[in-house]
């Protein structure tokens, strides 16, 4: 099992208000349940969007927080490939995703089959093959 995490679940897990970050981390919990060190992964966009606020409001201590989480051994990057680019297209062709959203789910898709998509956007539940988890109720 492969747990991807969008921007939004990343941000709800390092510095959302208490009950999303604890949605975060119990879903995680979960999913470990279900199969001993499931891994977790992200794309190359989280990376970037994530920063940006932290940077932008010059929060030191949070960019170090998210520099910390990005460094984990345990961590699969998704790299933006012309694959990941195609896909991303045709998704946004399709469902009318905002283009970071559509490369999301398509770094996502370029996952086997036991993938959880964790997000707090329920855009993302238009797309086919997608397994996602909205955090958000």
């Amino acid at each position: 099992m492969i747990a991807f995490l969008d921007t939004s679940a990343l941000i709800y897990l390092l510095e959302g208000e208490s009950e999303l970050r604890e949605k975060v981390q119990q879903r995680l919990f979960q999913l470990s349940q279900l199969e001993a060190n499931p891994e977790l992964a992200l794309s190359r966009l989280t990376w970037l969007e994530a920063r940006v606020g932290p940077m932008k409001h010059k929060n030191l201590d949070l960019l170090k927080s998210y520099d910390a989480f990005f460094e984990r051994p345990d961590l699969h990057w998704i790299e933006l490939s012309q694959n990941v680019v195609e896909l991303a297209t045709a998704i946004r062709v399709r469902h009318g995703l905002r283009t970071p959203d559509a490369l999301q789910a398509a770094s996502c898709l370029q996952l086997r089959e036991e993938h959880r998509f964790l997000t707090g956007d329920t855009d993302f539940l238009k797309v086919a093959g997608l397994h996602v988890e909205h955090l958000v109720s």
